[in-house]
């Protein structure tokens, strides 16, 4: 039994609007920071957050980013019907684009790494934990984020094959590999100052991400 048309164009669509709430410009704006595209790099996300001083705001956005990309991958699972490991994916690849490219603010978003990776949480658990500790990992020695983030998704892909033990054409892994895709292009600015050293370390006020 496969997913048909209206429920995958639903599951697609509840992802997208899931994934393209903006926590980091609601919770800065609630806790008096401004609007959080007028500060440093103008990024939605976690790290620009950061930029503001507020670690709390920081850490919340970093945490509901991440749970609105497991939420929509557990909504498919629970609600989407059909082969589960497709609506996941279909689920998994919206959420990230919605929260990139939202609708509400000229689809001008984040870079999807927390949303990104609370899919993977979802998707297959020790993926996660992995990803999670190649992230804090990279960014720790290196005090780079944007490294230890691309670290990240650029595993994230091999992992899903080899724990899963699917053919990498399965469902979720291509899922996982268009995550990563994305996040890689969305990153773009960040590998070209990676590449002539010039990219910022963390804590530093420059705009980086």
């Amino acid at each position: 039994m496969t997913l048909s048309h209206p429920n995958l164009l639903l599951v697609a669509t509840i992802a997208y609007v899931i994934g393209s709430i903006p926590f980091g410009l609601i919770l800065t704006a609630l806790g008096g920071g401004g609007d959080i595209r007028q500060i440093g790099s103008g990024n939605i996300g976690a790290t620009n957050v950061l930029r503001t001083g507020r670690k709390g705001l920081a850490a919340a956005t970093l945490l509901l980013d991440a749970l609105k990309g497991a939420l929509a991958v557990f909504l498919a699972l629970r609600f989407g019907g059909g082969p589960p490991s497709l609506a996941m994916a279909v689920a998994a690849v919206s959420v990230v684009v919605g929260h990139c490219f939202p609708v509400w603010l000229g689809f001008r978003g984040g870079k999807g790494v927390a949303t990104g990776l609370g899919t993977i949480w979802v998707l297959c658990w020790p993926v996660g934990v992995a990803c999670c500790v190649v992230w804090l990992a990279v960014a720790r020695i290196s005090r780079i984020s944007s490294a230890g983030a691309l670290s990240a998704f650029l595993v994230a892909p091999i992992l899903m094959v080899v724990v899963l033990g699917r053919g990498a054409s399965s469902p979720i892994p291509v899922a996982t590999f268009l995550i990563a895709l994305l996040i890689w292009v969305r990153h773009y600015s960040n590998i070209v100052r990676l590449l002539t050293g010039n990219e910022p370390r963390v804590n530093a006020k420059t705009k980086s991400s």
